[in-house]
């Protein structure tokens, strides 16, 4: 429980101030990146059986190798975001953005179950999209509390962003 103590706002009422202890402020931000990174494991429920080798692709599909790293930094800068905005009051403050997080986090970890488990693309089109919605009011609500993490997330939209134009023209192309 982080540590609670009260400040006078005014001179008639009383407001909590949220002050965390260090270790608290660390064990959240590893939950977060554990929580965050958690979206991947989906993954391993999809068998490989050379259905996305054997598609149309286009020219312009970034080799496979790379998507490992891109997707770790990605993972680790929208859990730095999500614990910067925690940071700004806690889950009592910050119910809504915090909110909207899980959200994106959650249709974020549902689209490789559609695109790669199902063979589904024109469904996870249509799933990347509403990610991509859920990703832009996240970092709008996330601008009105701390702009950094705000800022941490622009990287992510775009990749998103792309990924979505590369999943329409597989989705056309096949």
């Amino acid at each position: 429980m982080p540590a609670m103590k009260t400040a006078l706002a005014s001179p008639l009422a009383l407001e909590p101030v949220f002050r965390p202890s260090l270790r608290h402020r660390l064990l959240t931000l590893a939950g977060w990146l554990a929580l965050v990174f958690s979206a991947s494991a989906t993954a391993v429920f999809i068998a490989d059986n050379g259905w996305y080798a054997g598609l149309a692709k286009p020219a312009w599909n970034p080799p496979g190798w790379l998507f490992g790293p891109v997707w770790t930094v990605l993972y680790a800068m929208m859990a730095v975001a999500a614990w910067r905005v925690w940071l700004q009051g806690g889950w009592t403050q910050q119910k809504k953005p915090l909110g909207l997080f899980l959200l994106q986090w959650a249709l974020n970890a549902l689209w490789t179950p559609l695109f790669f488990g199902l063979h589904r693309p024109g469904w996870a089109l249509a799933e990347i999209l509403v990610l991509l919605v859920a990703i832009l009011a996240t970092m709008r609500a996330f601008w009105r509390i701390d702009r950094t993490a705000n800022l941490l997330l622009v990287p992510y939209a775009a990749w998103v962003g792309f990924a979505s134009v590369l999943n329409w023209t597989i989705w056309r192309m096949n």
